[in-house]
């Protein structure tokens, strides 16, 4: 028997490469068609969730309206495709049934235990307070962290102090978690024992939002009582 009869046959390695390349390359365009098929959907959703996240911040609102507070100060009604311009921060004017502006709402993050905690305020401008948080998205510890929504002491938190300093540059006070039971001043997050670091998440995430977007649209507040 010739022994080179026997030896088994090997793919070459340029055929084998070109296999694989093929293999990616199809894999790629499904991945690609795939999120794109999506894309919309996902939006569309996501865009839907914080909507009810705004009516929940501000039951009084029957209506919203997007905007953007611009970095020059400025503040302008969101434009076609949802796109917010560079360095300027997007918030949303709750309208009740009169089209009386009943609050502003805006999303804010920080990052808490497990991974960035994102939430959405709501910013009364007569009290100059913050009356009340939901959570956007979380991956805190459910039982631990999660008790920011549940905790009767935590939510007695709000109304928040966030008023704007005489110059209205920044706020007066920085909104700032402290340890349970030491809370001194309105301004002050209560935090829940057992749960400080996400407590602390969620006072960073109002305090740096609003420090950003209050000081823009304080001087355009004429503007926004009413809806247009």
């Amino acid at each position: 028997m010739n022994a080179e009869a026997t030896l088994p046959q090997t793919t070459p390695a340029a055929a084998m490469v070109r296999t694989l390349g093929l293999i990616s390359a199809i894999c790629g365009l499904i991945i690609v068609a795939a999120y794109q098929g999506t894309y919309d959907a996902v939006q569309e959703n996501k865009r839907i969730a914080v909507e009810r996240a705004v009516f929940k911040v501000i039951p009084a609102a029957k209506s919203i309206a997007e905007y953007v507070a611009t970095a020059a100060g400025e503040v302008e009604k969101l434009g076609a495709g949802g796109t917010v311009p560079a360095g300027a921060v997007k918030f949303y004017a709750g309208y009740d049934a009169a089209g009386k502006l009943a609050g502003i709402a805006a999303e804010g993050g920080a990052k808490g235990y497990a991974d960035t905690v994102r939430i959405l305020f709501a910013w009364d401008p007569e009290k100059a307070a913050v009356t009340g948080f939901g959570v956007v998205s979380s991956r805190e510890t459910p039982g631990i962290g999660d008790k920011i929504l549940v905790d009767k002491d935590f939510l007695a938190n709000f109304p928040l102090e966030a008023r704007l300093a005489a110059d209205g540059q920044a706020l007066a006070h920085q909104i700032r978690a402290v340890k349970h039971g030491s809370k001194a001043n309105p301004w002050e997050v209560d935090a829940i024992a057992g749960a400080t670091i996400t407590s602390r998440a969620v006072g960073k995430a109002i305090n740096d939002t609003a420090q950003a977007l209050l000081p823009r649209i304080a001087p355009h507040l004429d503007k926004l009582k009413e809806k247009s």
